[in-house]
This record gives structure tokens, C-alpha cells and sequence, in this order.
């Protein structure tokens, strides 16, 4: 029975943007009809929508909850849970998350995909979520068909560097030897390589020469991570995908043109590769790491150039970039910059819940993108590349009713004290043209006019996933 039915004049689902009826029965959606055409049955509420934009739910396809995360003096602690973030998500229009599994030495991958379960299961997610795979290091031999078993399993997405990052992260890093093999089952048990990619010697080389040189501080952390050791690193690791026939990947956070056109001269030869970059790459420079508290606006690669930026929006345009992330750290201000250097800067961006607003700003009402892109980009691609559409990502029948109403008469200012994650913001002080007035997950409002009513027990679904032909095969997006 039809329990909500939600009517707008901007309602955008596979085909476009227009006036619709969206019925909503057993968490599921199950009409899409012109408006006025779909009776409201008795006992069923009706949303007035007109004026303002439906659309799906967010999907955020690189979180980090309960984050191992060091400290320049040699401790550690962890980034705040799902049970945070998932709320600020909600707040945000976002509907799902995808985080990461670290599997480590002395470790099975079913024994961290156990653990990690567990670990969300006692904080609790207020939103539906999957996990990525991630491994590191000298991979032992029976690591790679225990990968296939997991992506058999519905975790089919398997996180890669070929980096150690910094180096106090010595043993991050994947060989390429083990990449090719972990390609191999990739390609057979039919997964996806996520692959945050720089080539480990020309970023060691310029931590010891910058070092050498006493300019250590973060501010100079693009020589550090720079457009070569992308450009290197992206065609590198595509080319060995190339000679993996049926090796598809996702090139996680994309921060510089090189990656771009990286990316894009694959796809013009019909490889399955796809972009993501990250909201903060697309509307911050190296720049801003010279403004008070810089140090707010890192994340791992560095901020780039203002040109680097107009490439990755040039990428949003012709589909080298599809999906927009926030690469999420929940962290307090006085862990983000604790770290001043450019070997301890804290990485990640606690930007979750003001993604969707900032994007829409920036993408629709500044750039003129049309709204089915702009929902392509942080919801719809993500949940195409990922194996979760069209349960997710979609406003069509059949599919979960996640879904996310922004007004644009919520004209804001983003400030720290009235989001739900932290006490600073990245987005701090920037004004934004929408903002979101209602969270629908699977057929539940959530979040109604800033006001959380999911209830205190989380009701967040885990989601297996599988990667369809059509991502295999480079025709997703």
C-alpha cells in the first residue's frame, strides 16, 4: 500500500528533470506518473515538492569512519564513527556510504571483513553503506584468491596505493608485481581495482629533497605530491590494466590534470576506467594552504594548481571524472592541524554533509550543468561504477526510495556550529544555493526541515554489491 507520495515540478530520474508524482510503497518506489495522475490513497501523506528539486539520495563513495589515524608525535586514535557521520550524511542528502576494510599483516581478508562489520555494527549507521577491500604492502601469495572469495562474496571493490604517502608510512604501498596479480583476480572473479595512485619514488624524492632544503612546511606540500607523480603513477598502472584484459578500475581521488587526460585518452580507447575526484580539488587550490588553519583543506594527493582545477571540471563535463567524493576524515580542529608539516599533515576533509549543496552551487546554479549531471555526479555514476544501481542512484520504479528534496529558497552560509560532524568546516563562511529540506531512506523520512527523526537505534542496511557487465566493459558512464 502506498504510503507517501512525494509531487514536484523538478523531479529527476533516468530520463531527465521534470514534473512528477514519486509513490512510495514498502520502502521501495513504485510509480513515477505525471503529477495529479496518481491517487493519494486515504492514510497516505503527500509532500508538496513544487519549487524544488527531487532527487536521489547522495551516495559518497569514500568515506573513512573509525580511521586509524597517527599523530606527528608517533600515537594514534581513530576519526569518529558512522554513527556521526552517518547523521551528518543524512543531514546532507547523502543516503550512502562507502568505506574501507583494512586488511593488515597476520590478517585474513574474511578475518577484517568480520572485524569491520562488528566495529560498524556496535556504533551504528543511520544510513545504508558497503565497504571497500583495502590492502598494503608485500601482498603473501594467498592474498589474491582470498580477494576473489571476498569479491565472489558481494565485496567487489579493492583499494590499491602505489604509494606509501609519507614517510612515516612506510608499507602502504603495493609493488606492481603484486598489483598485476591482484589485477589477475580482479579480471576473473569480475571486481573493480580503487586505485589511489602517485608514483612512490618521485614523492619519496621530494619529501628527502624538500627536507634537505628546511621547507618543511605543509604549504609546500604540492612540490611533495605533484601533477608528475600523477601523470606517472595514472598511466603506469592503467597500462598494466591494459595488459589484464578485463581489468576495470576507479581512479580514486583525482587532483591534477595529468590524471585527467590520463583517464580520458584510456576511455577514448574503450578501457573500463572511471574517475573520481573530490569537492575540495574542484573549488580549492595549493593556494589555500597559506590561509589560517591551511592545513583544513589537505587531503592526500595535495591540492593543485587553479589550472589543474578547470581540467577536473573540463573532466566533470566529458565523463574522465564521474563521481565527486569527499575522502571524509571526522576529526576536531585541533587534530586537523596538529600537523604542520608537509610529513604530518592530517589528510581527509570532514565535508559530508555540505557535498551536495556545494556541488549543486557550484556545478548548477553558477556553471549552468544540467540537473540530471549534477546527480550524476554525486549520486547516480557512483552507484553505477560501485554495483548498486539502480536499487540505488535512481528515481524509477523498482528502485530503494532514497531520496533527497534541496530548496533552493534554503539559501545558506555554511558555518561549522550548525552542521552535525565537527567544529570546523572547509566550507566555512561560503554561501550555497540550496540546501536540503527533507532525507527520504527506503521510504522513511529521516531529516525534515533540520531536524533528525531516524530515531536512536540506526536502521543503516549494509549493502553487498556486485560490478554489472556494463562497468566491466567501460559503458557504465
Amino acid at each position: 500500500m502506498v504510503e507517501l507520495v512525494i509531487r514536484g515540478d523538478r523531479v529527476v530520474t533516468p530520463q531527465g528533470d521534470g514534473p512528477a508524482d514519486v509513490a512510495i510503497a514498502g520502502g521501495r518506489i513504485v510509480a513515477v506518473a505525471a503529477p495529479g495522475s496518481f491517487p493519494v490513497p486515504e492514510g497516505a501523506r503527500l509532500v508538496d515538492a513544487m519549487g524544488k528539486i527531487v532527487m536521489p539520495g547522495g551516495i559518497d563513495p569514500h568515506v573513512h569512519c573509525l580511521w586509524h589515524l597517527p599523530n606527528p608525535d608517533g600515537t594514534a586514535g581513530l576519526t569518529e564513527g558512522p554513527n556521526r557521520v552517518s547523521r551528518a550524511a543524512l543531514h546532507g542528502g547523502t543516503t550512502t556510504m562507502i568505506d574501507f576494510v583494512r586488511w593488515t599483516h597476520g590478517s585474513t581478508i574474511e578475518g577484517v571483513i568480520e572485524k569491520r562489520r562488528a566495529e560498524w555494527t556496535a556504533d551504528g549507521c543511520h544510513c545504508d553503506y558497503a565497504f571497500h577491500v583495502m590492502v598494503e604492502g608485500d601482498l603473501p601469495p594467498d592474498i589474491p584468491a582470498q580477494l576473489g572469495e571476498a569479491i565472489r562474496a558481494g565485496w567487489p571493490t579493492v583499494k590499491i596505493f602505489t604509494t606509501d604517502i609519507t614517510p612515516s608510512r612506510r608499507g602502504r604501498m603495493v609493488d606492481f608485481g603484486d598489483i598485476w596479480e591482484v589485477f589477475k583476480v580482479l579480471a576473473a572473479a569480475r571486481g573493480l581495482g580503487v586505485i589511489h595512485a602517485e608514483d612512490n619514488d618521485i614523492v619519496m624524492h621530494m619529501y628527502a629533497k624538500l627536507i634537505r632544503e628546511g621547507r618543511v612546511g605543509f604549504e609546500n606540500m604540492a612540490e611533495v605530491h605533484n601533477t608528475l607523480s600523477e601523470d606517472l603513477s595514472f598511466r603506469r598502472v592503467i597500462r598494466l590494466a591494459e595488459h589484464v584484459p578485463g581489468t576495470a578500475l576507479y581512479m580514486m581521488h583525482v587532483s591534477a590534470a595529468n590524471g585527467v587526460r590520463a583517464i580520458r585518452e584510456a576511455q577514448a580507447k574503450g578501457l573500463p576506467i572511471y574517475g573520481e575526484t573530490l569537492h575540495q580539488y574542484l573549488l580549492y587550490s595549493s593556494e589555500d594552504y597559506r590561509r589560517p588553519n591551511g592545513q583544513i583543506y589537505h587531503t592526500y594527493p595535495s591540492l593543485k594548481s587553479k589550472a589543474d582545477q578547470e581540467e577536473l571540471w573540463a573532466g566533470t563535463r566529458d565523463g574522465a571524472i564521474g563521481s565527486v567524493a569527499t575522502d571524509e576524515i571526522c576529526c576536531s580542529l585541533a587534530v586537523k592541524v596538529q600537523g604542520r608539516r608537509i610529513d604530518d599533515t592530517t589528510g581527509g576533509n570532514a565535508g559530508v554533509e555540505p557535498r551536495l549543496a556545494v556541488m549543486y552551487t557550484e556545478a548548477v546554479a553558477k556553471r549552468g550543468y544540467p540537473l540530471r549531471c549534477f546527480v550524476d555526479l554525486v549520486s547516480t555514476n557512483a552507484a553505477k561504477v560501485m554495483g548498486l544501481y539502480p536499487r540505488k542512484g535512481a528515481i524509477a520504479p523498482g528502485s530503494d526510495a532514497d531520496i533527497t528534496i534541496l530548496d533552493p529558497a534554503l539559501r545558506r552560509i555554511v558555518r561549522a556550529e550548525t552542521l552535525h560532524e565537527t567544529d570546523y568546516s572547509p566550507w566555512e563562511g561560503r554561501e550555497v544555493a540550496a540546501w536540503p529540506c527533507m532525507t527520504i531512506l527506503r521510504g522513511k523520512v529521516v531529516v525534515e526541515d533540520g531536524r533528525f527523526l531516524g530515531g536512536a537505534a540506526p536502521s543503516g542496511e549494509w549493502l553487498p554489491r556486485r560490478i554489472p557487465d556494463e562497468v566491466l566493459e567501460g559503458a557504465a558512464v
